[in-house]
């Protein structure tokens, strides 16, 4: 039986789709930089990517028959379908009437084969022979060639043929896989481009040269095509005897699973499209006619290649964490408080150069850490080794289904445990999505221990790009908790009982619901209380259910959620008050600030999970409380204040779930100036003034 559709909350899918379009909106402002618009582009399509190749399966199996879904289904998989659709017509729209006219009149164009000039088909042509054809190996299809396996997300051509192979048969339909290897984009020498920078895109190149790869037979219709498959790997942790091999398995068959989207050229015939749905197994609905390249993402490689800073967002060098002195031992600055780092106004080395005083302090016995995604090439993961390499004892808890990041950490994993780091893997049937670093020190005749807690990964590429908050301490309490917590992800012995620490998935949901029923409670009283929460998403229902009750017991709801957030704002008799906004902007807002008000008492936690059921109940989280009044203050103004306040970058949402632009309130002076700043803006202004 299909689970009942609650009415009450908004679809999660349309949800993640509105939060794409919000996104999108990046690449239609003609303020933004050129190159970063082409950015924007290629984000939204990546998210699409990921939202097919995970959510899709997961909504209804698109290549289920109409007459297996329940008419709730089959409405919602269809107007989920429409909206994804109106989507991608929009980028494409976007991608050819806008941005493409604006390179043009930047003297940068990507070149088709009708506007080659006969010089540039000759290069062209070269190319082709040279670095293209040798990795090309047309399969024409019968009997004994079956349809060829097609990888997720890769580029192909399928292609009609006329006349005999050489064996006097009628084989008309052949295939043509692109390896992934061929550059995208190929730029035109300078000689052949003038004072203009032109470009050449892969598919053109072989589409122009189709007749030499298929010699005595004549091409007829033919489009390039890109299958997106299914693609969240499914180990049954309960019957594997060693998770890492069981997922390295499974990373050779990810590219191969259940196709769910089929993306053709707009010209392509309908005889083509339908024999690849066929093959494919996929319904009308999964068909994306493009008006351009099938894979926008791989676009961001013109951005790379055009290399022009004036066309990217001015540079900005996030500060050294200001509450760290740069000449003085960070162990001795943390025995005098608590520091905290807003990510990426200031930046992450202030988490490098504490692990890496760590590693270099003999006085220091032991690290722990957890890791979930720090990136195939990470200045910390080798810090770690040079912690083993000089004696230290060094525990790494490895979260091996990190989804898509799966590969690296496996890789880091087998290093580690190589040179003789203790590699854990966490609690079978979760992610340990916790982000830890514990560090003990020998301090005279006692050990003390100094940790570093985060909203965000231990990845110095996306501390540049993501809003995160890390926060180093050596609170005993807190310190304990959190050598609890690795004991528990390396022995499973027993739940600990925690100081301060609140844990995911034994407490947290519990927890939270209690300090919103708490601050309802108060307010029903007669006590003025507020709460405000900034995260990714918020799609738990039981949490939600919460919001609503203390909404209508008096509590000022206001909620900053980046992405889908199913909870509806100001719905009259239901969510009057509550408001749910979304920030958009130069950086991918990250952090997750969960504040709570009643009268003068404030309560303050930051956190690594979302209100996601899977954060709550399947995941090993962490949630930490700022006790600190003067830190406490600058997270509540610099990530929840600041937000509430944006008049740029900020979107508001609807009682019936669409968002629209907050109108921007400018004061005079700022009419004069146009000096208007988003959040974000106002920080990076606020930090480079202080640096």
């Amino acid at each position: 039986m299909p689970t009942p559709v609650d009415t009450r909350w908004i679809d999660r899918d349309m949800s993640l789709l509105a939060f794409n379009a919000r996104v999108l909106h990046w690449a239609q402002k003609p303020d933004v930089p050129l190159l970063e618009r082409l950015r924007y582009l290629c984000i939204v399509s990546s998210n699409l990517d990921e939202f097919f190749e995970v959510r899709a399966a997961l909504y209804t199996s698109l290549a289920k028959p109409k007459a297996d879904l329940s008419a709730i289904d089959a409405q919602a998989q269809e107007a989920l379908s429409l909206v994804a659709h109106s989507l991608v017509a929009t980028q494409y729209t976007l991608y050819n009437d806008v941005l493409l006219p604006a390179f043009a009149k930047e003297g940068i164009r990507v070149v088709s084969h009708s506007e080659r000039t006969l010089a540039q088909q000759r290069w062209v042509k070269s190319f082709f022979e040279r670095e293209v054809r040798p990795l090309l190996l047309p399969v024409g299809l019968d009997p004994a060639h079956p349809f060829p396996q097609v990888a997720n997300k890769s580029l192909n051509f399928i292609v009609r043929l006329s006349g005999h192979d050489a064996f006097g048969r009628e084989n008309e339909i052949a295939i043509v896989k692109v390896p992934r290897s061929l550059p995208r984009f190929i730029r035109l020498p300078e000689k052949l481009s003038g004072k203009r920078t032109l470009f050449v895109s892969i598919s053109s190149v072989i589409r122009s040269h189709l007749k030499d790869l298929f010699p005595g037979r004549t091409v007829g219709d033919f489009s390039q095509f890109r299958v997106t498959r299914h693609s969240d790997l499914s180990v049954d942790e309960e019957d594997v005897k060693n998770l890492r091999t069981a997922l390295r398995q499974g990373l050779d068959h990810r590219n191969y699973g259940q196709a769910v989207r089929l993306e053709v050229s707009a010209g392509c015939a309908e005889s083509l499209s339908d024999m690849l749905l066929r093959q494919f197994e996929l319904p009308t609905s999964a068909l994306y006619r493009v008006h351009g390249p099938v894979n926008l993402v791989r676009l961001n490689q013109l951005i790379d290649l055009v290399d022009q800073p004036k066309w990217l967002f001015p540079s900005y060098e996030p500060s050294f964490p200001q509450q760290l002195a740069p000449n003085t031992p960070i162990f001795e600055q943390l025995q005098a408080g608590d520091v905290l780092i807003h990510q990426p106004y200031e930046s992450f080395d202030g988490v490098l150069a504490f692990l890496r005083e760590a590693v270099n302090d003999p006085d220091v016995l032991a690290i722990k850490q957890t890791i979930y995604r720090t990136g195939s090439d990470s200045a910390l993961m080798e810090l770690l080794r040079q912690a083993v390499q000089r004696g230290k004892e060094v525990t790494v808890v490895v979260e091996l289904k990190a989804r898509f990041d799966e590969e690296a950490n496996i890789n880091w994993a087998e290093k580690l445990e190589y040179i003789g780091a203790q590699v854990v893997y966490g609690v079978v049937g979760l992610k340990t999505h916790a982000k830890m670093l514990l560090v003990s020190r020998r301090e005279g005749r006692s050990i003390c221990r100094y940790a570093h807690l985060s909203t965000g990964n231990y990845n110095p590429k996306t501390a540049r790009l993501y809003t995160d908050m890390s926060y180093l301490t050596r609170d005993p309490k807190i310190t304990q908790d959190i050598e609890a917590v690795f004991g528990l992800l390396a022995n499973q012995s027993r739940i600990p009982r925690l100081n301060k620490l609140i844990l995911a998935p034994f407490a947290l949901q519990r927890s939270l619901i209690e300090l919103v029923d708490k601050t309802a409670k108060a307010a029903a009283a007669g006590v003025t209380s507020r709460i405000i929460l900034k995260m990714n998403t918020l799609t738990d229902e039981k949490l939600m259910e919460a919001l609503v009750r203390a909404g209508q017991a008096g509590v000022a709801v206001d909620l900053i959620v980046r992405g889908a957030c199913m909870l509806p704002a100001q719905r009259v008799g239901f969510t009057d008050n509550i408001r749910v906004r979304s920030i958009i902007g130069r950086f991918l807002e990250h952090s997750r600030v969960f504040y709570f008000q009643m009268g003068t008492q404030e309560t303050l936690y930051l956190s690594s999970a979302d209100w996601m059921s899977r954060n709550m109940l399947r995941r090993v989280e962490l949630a930490w409380p700022v006790e600190n009044a003067v830190l406490r203050q600058r997270v509540v103004d610099e990530c929840l204040n600041t937000y509430l306040h944006d008049t740029v970058d900020a979107w508001t949402m609807h009682p019936d779930g669409h968002y629209t632009q907050v109108s921007p309130t400018r004061s005079r002076l700022a009419a004069k100036t146009k000096a208007t700043l988003g959040a974000q803006g106002k920080l990076m202004a606020m930090y480079s003034a202080k640096a």
